[in-house]
Parts: structure tokens; sequence; C-alpha cells
């Protein structure tokens, strides 16, 4: 860092400023851990570190960060040796309230939600999760995952019409391209949020 230009230095501090924030309440939520959550948000922003002249040249700059971090909030995981557990549902409980024609509907079998979850392609729990459980408004959500605010609403209005749909029918099967592997808490870090530039 000491021999880039001013410029870049000082674009990374900002980005810094300006995003550790919300990927340090995003590992939280996944991770359920300040000392895990704070790990791999300094090993992210270290990572990103090492890249930052090369990502000011990418078209995608906020999409690239937004991979780094999901790898090392998975690598996180894996070091700890964590069994798999399932996700905390508040984020989608709260997002089903709004395709919910039933309130009573709400008390389906949280290893039904669960498997429900897993289902869902790995933008649309990121989406649903920075929505619901962290709160950010859809610009807000947009500009961190560095997507456009209509794909941001779309990821979770078909997340929400795919768990509403689950607990009133019971059927979790993943339709085809949409299902993501591994257990539903697990942190995934898989092709859907690969940048194209280069994979950290």
């Amino acid at each position: 860092m000491e021999r880039w230009p001013d410029a870049d230095r000082l674009s990374f501090w900002a980005f810094h400023l300006a995003r550790r924030r919300d990927y340090m309440r995003f590992a939280y939520a996944r991770l359920g851990s300040d000392a895990d959550a704070e790990e791999a948000v300094d090993l992210a922003f270290e990572a990103v570190m090492h890249s930052w002249p090369r990502m000011l040249r990418m078209a995608h700059l906020e999409q690239y960060a937004w991979t780094i971090l999901k790898h090392r909030i998975c690598d996180q995981w894996r070091r700890r040796r964590r069994r798999p557990e399932p996700m905390d549902t508040d984020a989608f409980e709260a997002a089903l309230r709004d395709q919910a024609e039933d309130p009573y509907e709400l008390l389906a079998d949280f290893i039904q939600l669960n498997e429900a979850i897993s289902g869902l392609s790995e933008r649309q729990r990121d989406a649903v999760v920075l929505r619901y459980r962290i709160g950010y408004t859809t610009s807000e959500a947009a500009e961190l995952l560095g997507i456009e605010e209509a794909t941001v609403r779309s990821h979770v209005s078909q997340a929400c019409r795919r768990l509403a749909r689950v607990l009133r029918t019971g059927v979790t099967g993943a339709p085809r391209g949409e299902g993501t592997p591994g257990a539903p808490g697990a942190p995934e870090a898989t092709a859907d949020t690969a940048p194209r530039e280069e994979t950290p």
C-alpha cells in the first residue's frame, strides 16, 4: 500500500469505512459470533487490499468485494469445524408476512422452512437477509451487493413466493437451477456470486 498512488490509498480507506459496518452485520447474521464475524471481515478486507489497484479497474467492484466476503465467511465456518445448523429464520419469517394470506401459515414446521431456505439461490438468501434480518432498504441492499434495485426486488419476491408456497404445500424440492448444495445454515460461496474478472 505504501507504493500506491495517493488516490488509490484514499479510495481503499473510503471503501473500508463505507463497507466495514455492513460487512460485519452480514457476517454476524451468517456466523452468529462477533469474534468469527470480525475475523472473517478482517480477512476479507485484507484480500480486498491486496487486490485493490486491480479492482479499481473492474466494472463490478462491489460484486467482487462481496464475493470475497462470502468466501471468507465460508472459510471461517470451515475453520471452526462447526456442525451445520439451521439458519436463524427470523428474516425469512418476516419476509413471509408480505406473502402469507393467512397468519396461521406462519406457524409451519421450522424444519420444513429450513429445507425451503436451502432451496433458495444464494443471491435470494442474501437479499432476504439484508432486507428483513438486517433491515436495509432495497437501495442499500442493491448498493452492497453491487446489483440493480430491480434485481434485489426480484430476488426477494421470488424467495418470498417460494417460501410461502412451501409452507402452504409442504413441497420442498428446489426447482431446476435454483438449489444450492450444503446444509441450510452453512454459508455458501457459489457460482452465482462469482465475478467474471477473477475468482478471489
